[in-house]
């Protein structure tokens, strides 16, 4: 009975040292260098599954295109205001931070509650397609569970509502 005791006592204290640990910013990871559009592109896909981008097909010999790929957001009027309306969406979901907003560029970092996981989305209008391209992923870890899809189409349902 004493060993259990232990027992549930290291781990109620691991969870509370990783609780503190994540509060500090232990699992945000790093501010990717290289977002923004290059060339008519943003940044590639991760190479693991935990991203969505609707430029997957431009990276042909990718490893995870078929999992990243996802439709590109419809305008809503023209692109500024299609992007000025995504920034809309975007402030009022939970753990949103705008980091970057431009007529056509908008970048906003997104932060678990708990944990403190943090998902880099970008939107993109492209003026060759007509279109706002996108680019979510997260930080860390090599999947993300559908969390960066489902965010993304979150917000074309509440653009197109």
């Amino acid at each position: 009975m004493q060993t259990l005791k232990w027992i549930l006592v290291a781990v109620i204290g691991l969870v509370a040292i990783t609780l503190v640990a994540a509060q500090f910013g232990a699992f945000s990871g790093t501010m990717p260098l290289n977002l923004g559009h290059r060339d008519g592109k943003l940044k590639p896909p991760s190479k693991t599954p935990n991203s969505v981008s609707s430029q997957a097909d431009m990276w042909v010999e990718h490893p995870m295109q078929d999992y990243a790929r996802i439709a590109p957001i419809a305008l809503k009027g023209d692109g500024p205001a299609t992007i000025a309306r995504i920034k809309a969406i975007v402030v009022a979901m939970p753990g949103a931070t705008v980091v970057t907003s431009e007529s056509d560029y908008l970048y906003v970092k997104f932060s678990t509650r708990l944990m403190k996981f943090v998902d880099d989305a970008e939107f993109w209008f492209d003026p060759a397609s007509g279109l706002v391209q996108v680019r979510s992923a997260s930080r860390l870890g090599r999947k993300d569970f559908g969390v960066n899809r489902a965010r993304i189409e979150a917000i074309r349902q509440a653009l197109a509502g």
